[in-house]
């Protein structure tokens, strides 16, 4: 009992200090996982003395807290933002990833002098870039959409084609050509599962008139994490399926859409501080020495070489202007990801992965310092950012089943062009209305002549025949103000 004790107040601290953690990285401008790998380093031999070198243990946690991440990734990225982007984000989660892994591959053999298999090893554990990591970073970035959501696509998918690759080459055994018609059915199986687990969970939440709000999130979440299960169980990528069972779910307006975001977004950001603090407390400082060369030329054959090339070859087909394409190459974020992909040939007793381990480590501390610095100041010189990406308005979907109606829930954020434009002019579709806005600690029923202002909490009743066109009508107003018809806004792209 004392020994549950002392885990449940030590988690419990450490879970508050790496909350506070966020603050103070946003003010010195650091990413936060730097943070928390920090706290696990202070936890760990070099700090309070805590030993934790279980290489199997720490393998499954990280993927336990990947599927979580993934899972967070797809219940929160809309489908309007990454459409623009599928198929330069497809390409590079696929394509670019092998580019990676192959060039990557090339140029280790050649400079750190590593046999050839495990070079490509080195390739494919360095080739995938973080999900945590893009998602805690990249979406506090103002950029425009398509790179955002090339990104978001990306990281959220080439975890499934590295973590196969990294499989296959741990083992001993030669690999021959059917090595990609096995990757081609784990990724398309995986696919298949994570879809239609997916619609399938959609459509019971949005028929299941369950007792609870927080019953909501719990069933979403757990959708996810059955995918990824059902896709391991067949030999498939259990990954590419939990996220793609979110991204299907996280679009398909279920009852209470804002409270199922806020939990995966809180699940999301438990995983990653549990994640890093993990990773943290399993590196080894003693051993870091050793590894600071190795650790930074893979870095930089990754970041300068692999990458850029990666970039290239998948995004010039789809007309990805060069700026773009330097943003991308920057924005190719490792995180934990190939932490936890390092530890499976440690965990199976490969020789030489205690380096690859501990290279991986100074590499992600150094890219993600430097990157994750960058990027915004990056943007503003290639002229990519976009001031307006950061104020859209979220809507809320709660279900009134009886009467066959949805009530929608908006809050006007800063710098939404909804601000200052009367109820009149919204023009929302016959069969919607403004029915209460909240403002200023009181509430009251709004008229015509009202206008509404930052941080209005504003509700509406609809009924589901034009409940997407409210939505979108909404959507448009918030992006181009009360003229948006004129200026060719619809809200649905």
């Amino acid at each position: 009992m004392s020994e549950l004790t002392a885990a449940l107040g030590v988690g419990a601290a450490v879970i508050l200090v790496a909350a506070l953690a966020v603050r103070v990285s946003v003010r010195l401008g650091l990413p936060s996982l730097v943070l928390y790998l920090g706290i696990g380093v202070l936890l760990g031999e070099s700090g309070l003395g805590i030993q934790f070198s279980d290489a199997e243990l720490t393998q499954s946690l990280g993927l336990a807290a990947l599927v979580l991440i993934l899972v967070e990734g797809g219940l929160t990225t809309r489908w309007s933002d990454i459409r623009p982007a599928v198929g330069a984000g497809l390409a590079l989660s696929t394509v670019g990833v092998l580019i990676s892994i192959g060039v990557a591959g090339l140029v280790l053999h050649h400079v750190l002098g590593l046999d050839w298999r495990t070079a490509l090893l080195w390739g494919a554990v360095l080739a995938s870039t973080d999900a945590a990591a893009v998602f805690s970073v990249l979406r506090r970035l103002p950029i425009t959409r398509r790179l955002a959501g090339s990104l978001e696509l990306e990281s959220g998918i080439n975890d499934a084609p590295c973590y196969i690759a990294v499989v296959l080459l741990v083992g001993t055994e030669p690999i021959g050509w059917d090595a990609a018609l096995l990757m081609v059915y784990e990724l398309a199986v995986g696919a298949l599962i994570g879809g239609a687990l997916g619609w399938l969970g959609a459509q019971a939440l949005r028929r299941a008139a369950l007792p609870a709000t927080g019953l909501y999130p719990l069933a979403a979440v757990s959708v996810c994490v059955l995918a990824f299960a059902g896709g391991q169980a067949v030999h498939a990528s259990g990954l590419l399926a939990a996220y793609l069972s979110g991204l299907v779910l996280g679009n398909a307006k279920l009852p209470h859409r804002s409270d199922t975001l806020s939990f995966a977004e809180g699940l999301g950001w438990l995983a990653q501080i549990g994640l890093f603090v993990l990773l943290g407390l399993f590196a080894s400082p003693g051993r870091l020495l050793d590894a600071i060369v190795p650790g930074l030329v893979a870095g930089a054959v990754v970041t300068f070489i692999a990458r850029p090339l990666s970039v290239a070859l998948s995004a010039t087909w789809f007309g990805m202007p060069w700026r773009e394409q330097v943003f991308l190459s920057w924005a190719g974020l490792r995180g934990a990801v190939p932490v936890v992909l390092a530890v499976i040939p440690l965990s199976q007793g490969r020789p030489g992965s205690e380096l690859l381990v501990d290279a991986v480590f100074v590499l992600v501390v150094v890219l993600t310092l430097v990157q994750g610095t960058t990027l915004k100041p990056l943007a503003r010189v290639l002229g990519l950012d976009s001031a307006a990406q950061a104020h859209e308005v979220q809507v809320d979907v709660a279900s009134l089943d009886e009467l066959d109606a949805h009530l929608l829930q908006i809050t006007i954020p800063k710098g939404s062009k909804l601000h200052g434009v009367y109820i009149s002019e919204l023009r929302l579709p016959p069969g919607a209305t403004v029915s209460l806005v909240a403002r200023a600690g009181g509430a009251f029923t709004p008229g015509p002549t009202t206008r509404l202002q930052e941080d209005d909490h504003v509700l509406i009743v609809t009924t589901e025949a034009v409940r997407d066109a409210a939505e979108a009508r909404l959507r448009a107003v918030d992006r181009a103000g009360r003229y948006a018809r004129w200026r060719g806004e619809t809200g649905t792209a």
